[in-house]
């Protein structure tokens, strides 16, 4: 069974920061896709960043470039979104996702999903 574990959210300050980790197991993701999603409060889910097999061919919303880095480690299976100088709109429940595909190119069909978790961003 496939499972995408998130870990790494809470209560942050704005200006604060976060590390959100995506453990996968049921099977490898070293030459897939992932990215992470979010739903903010009231509104649909939408896209944050992705990042390709290789490590490379990052993908960000407009709102967290700059701040979001996506990052992976392919031999712990586990992709990583640091979150920087995060604002109030950032507050959402974050999901990670990861492409059933190997080799796939952008962009990407995300097969697999988390359960999501918390990010909470206020004074």
């Amino acid at each position: 069974q496939v499972q995408l574990v998130e870990s790494g959210g809470g209560l942050v300050q704005p200006g604060g920061s976060l590390r959100l980790s995506c453990a996968a197991s049921g099977r490898t993701f070293s030459t897939s896709a992932m990215g992470w999603f979010r739903q903010i409060p009231g509104k649909a889910r939408e896209f944050v960043a992705s990042i390709g097999w290789a490590g490379g061919d990052t993908y960000y919303v407009d709102s967290v470039k700059g701040r979001f880095t996506i990052s992976r480690d392919n031999a712990k299976n586990t992709v990583y979104l640091q979150m920087n100088s995060l604002k109030p709109e950032d507050t959402a429940v974050y999901y990670c996702a990861a492409d059933a595909r190997t080799f796939s190119l952008y962009p990407y069909q995300f097969d697999y999903w988390g359960q999501g978790i918390q990010v909470q961003v206020s004074s």
